[in-house]
């Protein structure tokens, strides 16, 4: 039997993110989230396809002796040609094409994603017919034979995540055949091992293979799909995971939550329970049973953390943005399944202090780790140098600001993230369109912050957002409730105030709609949130956002983190256009600034702070 999701998600061509927020004047602000996507499109298409080909094109051998395979300078990092990774950022960078393509109907990156699609399914053809990969077939017989190479399962998964992704949002069919000529590959060379052989091998990072094999027998319902499936089982990470036990603490945390990933997606095309509870399972162990930093973010030099044990491992190699983006999408999904209000908050959080902490606000480069520990500075990578597997991770994030903020659930439309945008479904006379965007007696919610009174800065996040109907429709429009909101909820439809009671994670109306304004208040508080095992030391976190006070060093606190108000005070709370982000220490030796740790650039900055009770 398949499942039934609590929630479903909206095709992306129904959510778009404008480029502005459909006002004149001062409240016409720019979309933070638009603008961290333009910068991922032009990222994209400064990318020679020649360049981005030229590992496949080595490998398949049909450039001149003597010639480069491919015209342009080649790239260097993890895509140099002497990378035993190079042509795993191609994939990564189709599954972002098409996803954006899906989203706008951009046609320029359209044609170069097709030509990418056509110049492969050739390749392919000049390797005989499947394999379509930037490195050789000798690195899995390498790894199959225990000599050491470096993740050869990780880059050839990029390839085929991508071509599904053409054929999911493209509508390419010689996307699909090429992944199914490859699959004829796999299923040939998996065939010749024991499943002990098979577990030898797969404890190797395998990246995302159990996934696009069960996407590939969603589509195709191919039994020898459905045996990739079973092959690329983990039952040496699933069950411990199913017996209780924490396979994570000190694991390259990124080498299993693709997997994790897998179990769901192969839950979801076969209805089998155990996959099910694998998913479970895993997101107990990572997170609830684990914790997290003030962030939202997990890993330190790339492994997990111990549970609740994060002060030794405060570093400048903490919060891999690769675990960011796998854990998004996971909860993402637990979310869909569940619709436990619990899982949004976990992408809210992640969403700030993660995807957009960790692509440079100008650049739009990547991070690929965000550093924790005090004085530390973010090191951004360079456009055609680094090619980091963060890099890939970095330009599908900022394709999926429109995924998480609408879902449709039974007998309405739930509101899960408080994003600029317009959703619409339905057809013809019976379309319906809800557009959201930041109130404008607030200014943009990223910047709003405490309560000066009337003068001052607002002490809420709020939203308004429009319904406009064709045609009257009847439908429930849920509205998700923060767990950080600081005290009564305010809603209003067309001015008319509606309860909604103390503690509830959603504010709900069922109304007949068609041309109808909503205004959401989300009181919010500044708050410090200690370090689970050193709960002297602690984090400024307002609303979902994480400040970051900017200094070179560890700087001790004198004051009473219960009360956080009188630690920070609102510093440059105005522009001409919106209300900012900024505090200023209060009765501190020294004077120290703190801004949202998502606009942090080239300075130096520290998260938590050690605080001393005032004498």
């Amino acid at each position: 039997m398949r499942p039934f999701p609590a929630l479903t998600a909206f095709p992306p061509d129904r959510v778009r993110l404008p480029a502005s927020l459909g006002r004149i004047d001062y409240t016409e602000l720019p979309n933070p989230f638009q603008r961290r996507l333009g910068l991922v499109r032009t990222y994209l298409m400064s990318l020679g396809a020649g360049q981005l080909l030229r590992g496949f094109v080595h490998e398949a051998g049909v450039f001149t002796p003597g010639a480069p395979p491919e015209p342009g300078a080649g790239f260097g990092g993890w895509e140099a040609l002497g990378s035993q990774l190079r042509g795993h950022f191609l994939g990564h960078w189709l599954s972002a094409a098409a996803r954006i393509v899906a989203t706008t109907g951009d046609a320029e990156l359209r044609a170069r994603a097709e030509g990418i699609v056509g110049r492969l399914a050739g390749l392919q053809r000049e390797n005989g017919g499947e394999w379509v990969f930037s490195i050789p077939e000798k690195y899995l017989h390498r790894m199959a034979a225990g000599k050491p190479v470096w993740a050869p399962h990780y880059t050839v998964h990029k390839t085929l995540m991508g071509l599904l992704d053409a054929y999911r949002h493209l509508g390419s069919d010689e996307a699909l055949e090429t992944v199914v000529g490859a699959a004829r590959w796999f299923h040939r060379w998996t065939g010749g091992f024991s499943r002990a052989g098979l577990d030898d091998i797969l404890d190797y990072e395998t990246g995302g293979m159990l996934e696009v094999w069960a996407d590939l027998y969603g589509i195709t319902g191919d039994p020898a799909h459905l045996d990739l499936v079973y092959r690329y089982d983990r039952p040496r990470l699933f069950d411990r995971l199913l017996a209780g036990e924490d396979p994570l603490t000190n694991r390259h945390a990124n080498t299993t939550i693709p997997e994790a990933l897998g179990a769901a997606r192969a839950y979801e095309v076969t209805g089998e329970e155990r996959w099910r509870r694998v998913t479970e399972a895993y997101w107990r162990c990572a997170v609830t049973d684990r914790g997290y930093f003030a962030t939202g973010g997990q890993s330190s030099e790339e492994v997990w953390t111990p549970p609740h044990a994060f002060a030794a491992r405060l570093g400048t190699k903490t919060q891999e943005h690769c675990t960011v983006y796998n854990m998004m999408r996971l909860a993402d999904t637990l979310l869909r399944w569940t619709g436990a209000p619990a899982y949004a908050d976990y992408l809210e959080l992640n969403l700030y202090n993660g995807v957009l902490a960790q692509q440079h606000p100008r650049t739009g480069m990547a991070a690929y780790y965000l550093p924790l520990r005090p004085g530390a500075r973010k090191r951004w990578g360079t456009a055609t140098d680094s090619f980091w597997c963060c890099y890939g991770t970095m330009v599908q994030a900022h394709t999926r600001h429109n995924a998480y903020a609408y879902y449709n659930h039974d007998g309405g439309v739930s509101v899960c993230q408080y994003i600029p945008s317009t959703a619409r479904w339905g057809a013809g006379t019976g379309e319906v369109e809800l557009t959201q965007r930041p109130d404008p007696e607030v200014g943009t919610h990223i910047a709003a912050t405490d309560d000066q009174g009337a003068r001052g800065r607002p002490g809420h996040w709020a939203v308004e957002l429009t319904v406009r109907a064709a045609e009257p429709s009847e439908f429930e429009l849920a509205l998700r409730v923060p767990e950080w909101v600081s005290g009564p909820v305010t809603l209003t439809v067309n001015g008319e105030r509606r309860e909604v009671p103390d503690g509830a994670r959603r504010a709900t109306v069922r109304r007949v709609w068609h041309d109808d304004v909503v205004r959401l208040e989300l009181p919010r508080a500044l708050r410090a949130v200690p370090l689970p095992d050193r709960p002297d030391a602690v984090a400024f976190r307002h609303g979902p956002v994480v400040l970051a006070g900017l200094c070179d060093e560890e700087r001790r606190l004198v004051g009473d983190p219960d009360r956080p108000e009188t630690l920070l005070a609102p510093d440059e709370e105005r522009d001409p256009f919106a209300w900012r982000g900024s505090w200023r220490a209060l009765g501190q030796d020294r004077g120290l600034r703190f801004v949202p740790l998502h606009e942090v650039e080239e300075e130096s900055y520290a998260v938590y702070f050690p605080v001393t009770p005032r004498r």
